[in-house]
């Protein structure tokens, strides 16, 4: 699904990462709205574990599909080892918690509230990957999270300061957190199949919740809600993560969380236009602070000398200036591919992101 889109430099990995980013957060940020019409008919446990199966489900098909027309020489690098440890982390938080948590947000406040609440998430995901992972913030950086969390309390702050008020935005916060979690997670495993991890995610994660579901005693929605709740899940939550997982390995996951803020204004406009829900002053105002943060995150430039540890992973590639390397026999023929292969160290200078090949220290 990936490999059409073929940068020539670092500056078309990071292009390419942008557009990957951004077109994950349209999607998921579609997904909210229309979730929000199916919760008058489907429990909200029950339809977060609906919407992720149904991603399961439908990437399993793709996945089956693309494995008996494509050639095996452009497959990605297949998860191993550690890897089924990272996911199995990542599933538990953004694939089992945070979906329950966004619905029982999404029964207390409005879609429109929620959507633009959700850009949390990118706070929270930035904020993991500096503690966590050492990714470099700039001051731009610093400032356009500033201008997101700005605009999240204007929107989030209860008139009449009752705990009450102020449980759905926290549910929606706390589903952020989860999620953030769940970035910084997948970021470790971004090198490998966006899809397979997609497909995993989803089955797992709809399979689990759909279980519990029934189990606090869910009733069985009509046949047509639970086909809705699967394809808004494959679009809004499927192909979403196999974009997200490409934009992490070239962005890292601060910035792939940066730009994924757009996501909540995608959801806002559906939820206005569609849902006919009204949208006054604060909601105005919180919409341009965080518009505002992304903008600043769109500008963002980072250069300086860097040394590449010597390093031997496998993903899909191309031979450019990265991959410049010998093949065994048994390595696929044709570009692009994905092999166990090495990389020597390296000092240089040039424009990049914290991506696969640059998570060094600053």
């Amino acid at each position: 699904m990936l490999s059409r889109l073929k940068p020539k430099s670092g500056a078309g990995f990071a292009r390419r990462g942008t557009w990957l980013a951004l077109a994950s957060a349209a999607l998921f940020g579609a997904s909210t709205p229309l979730a929000k019409l199916l919760l008058g008919s489907v429990d909200p446990w029950l339809l977060a574990g609906l919407l992720y199966l149904g991603a399961g489900i439908g990437l399993a098909v793709l996945r089956t599909a693309q494995r008996v027309v494509r050639r095996a020489a452009t497959r990605e690098a297949s998860l191993g080892g550690a890897g089924w440890v990272w996911l199995a982390g990542a599933v538990a938080a953004g694939g089992i918690v945070g979906p329950v948590l966004l619905m029982l947000g999404l029964a207390r406040t409005t879609a429109a509230t929620a959507s633009l609440l959700l850009n949390i998430e990118a706070v929270l995901t930035v904020a993991l990957a500096w503690a966590a992972f050492g990714e470099p913030l700039g001051r731009r950086f610093v400032l356009a999270m500033v201008a997101i969390v700005a605009g999240a309390v204007v929107l989030s702050w209860p008139d009449d300061m009752t705990l009450v008020a102020g449980l759905g935005p926290l549910a929606v916060a706390a589903a952020c957190l989860a999620w953030a979690v769940d970035n910084n997670l997948t970021r470790k495993i971004s090198l490998h199949d966006p899809l397979e991890i997609a497909t995993v995610k989803g089955l797992v994660a709809g399979a689990v919740n759909v279980g519990l579901a029934f189990v606090v005693g869910a009733a069985m929605p009509e046949a047509r809600a639970i086909a809705a709740a699967g394809v808004v899940g494959l679009i809004g939550y499927g192909l979403s993560l196999v974009l997200f997982v490409g934009a992490l390995r070239e962005l890292g996951a601060a910035r792939t969380g940066a730009y994924f803020a757009v996501a909540p204004f995608v959801g806002a406009a559906i939820a206005a236009g569609a849902l006919g829900e009204a949208v006054g002053i604060r909601f105005g105002l919180a919409g341009l602070l965080m518009a505002f943060g992304v903008w600043l995150n769109l500008g963002e430039r980072h250069e300086h000398e860097h040394e590449h540890e010597p390093i031997v992973h496998s993903h899909q590639h191309w031979h450019d200036e990265r991959h410049k390397h010998a093949h065994a026999p048994d390595d696929p023929p044709g570009e692009p591919h994905g092999h166990p292969h090495a990389h020597e160290r390296a000092r240089h200078a040039h424009p990049h992101q914290p991506d696969a090949h640059h998570r060094h220290r600053h």
